[in-house]
């Protein structure tokens, strides 16, 4: 049986930066919960172009690079069945970020950020940002630079 397209499609970005020999991840807050940077496709974009303009929009970064290819991880759907989540693993150079006021909110959309190592990263999400995590040891547990230091 063939699953109807969900009714929000959210794209955004695992970002990680290589950082004392390991990635470190970047984890957003908003109320409880920890995520990575993401948000709905507007008219028009692919959800590639929505993930850059989220990332951007949430954090200001804008030197994303995607030395893995554009593959992408989407999680089962949630809130009510109704809200996928698509994410593309990306790399910066940036340690700095800024959570700039959302124009609509009046306000920053996230309260905290931080840069954690995989380990906290999965203590920190919920189980099913967890496997977006698990997804992206794919490409990240196999970069050269963590095979190298094995």
């Amino acid at each position: 049986m063939k699953q109807s397209p969900p009714e929000i499609l959210s794209c955004g970005a695992v970002i990680v930066r290589w950082d004392r020999r390991e990635f470190r991840y970047l984890l957003l807050r908003a109320y409880n919960f920890w995520d990575f940077p993401k948000g709905q496709i507007e008219a028009g974009e692919t959800p590639l172009e929505t993930a850059l303009r989220e990332v951007r929009e949430e954090t200001t970064i804008r030197d994303l690079t995607f030395p893995w290819g554009y593959d992408y991880f989407e999680t089962d759907p949630y809130f009510r069945g109704k809200k996928v989540a698509r994410y593309y693993v990306a790399e910066t150079k940036r340690r700095g970020i800024r959570l700039p006021i959302n124009p609509e909110l009046g306000r920053p959309e996230h309260s905290e950020w931080a840069w954690v190592t995989r380990a906290e990263a999965l203590r920190r999400v919920t189980p099913r940002v967890q496997e977006v995590i698990l997804w992206s040891d794919t490409f990240l547990a196999y970069d050269r630079r963590v095979s190298g230091n094995r």
